[in-house]
């Protein structure tokens, strides 16, 4: 009996040598050369990141250069619309001018 517990400990204390050996602090490691999946995750992200602001700033661009030929184009047919505008007020001046002369007469 004394045997086997003897060898009962011997068995525990192998165990907890092993434990021991296994939990302790590892020595700091050096970097490794290559980058790790993350790393090369997060470059990838970085790029698509840039590509998505370059791409949102050129149709921002565009998008503005088609609104300043838009109000150009509308100031334009604004103006040429006052003009008519006026055109036909004065023919109609002139006309209710013709009658007043003619109801004169």
């Amino acid at each position: 009996m004394k045997s086997e517990i003897v060898k009962l400990l011997g068995f525990v204390a192998a165990v907890g040598v092993v434990v021991a050996v296994g939990c302790r602090q590892k020595s700091a490691s050096e970097p490794a050369d290559s980058a790790g999946l993350g790393e090369r995750a997060g470059a990838a992200l970085d790029q698509a990141a840039a590509k998505t602001v370059a791409v949102a700033t050129n149709v921002a661009e565009k998008a503005t250069e088609a609104a300043k030929a838009t109000a150009a184009a509308a100031k334009d047919v604004a103006g040429q619309a006052v003009e008519k505008t006026g055109a036909a007020l004065e023919r109609a001046g002139t006309a209710t001018e013709k009658a007043g002369d003619n109801m004169q007469k």
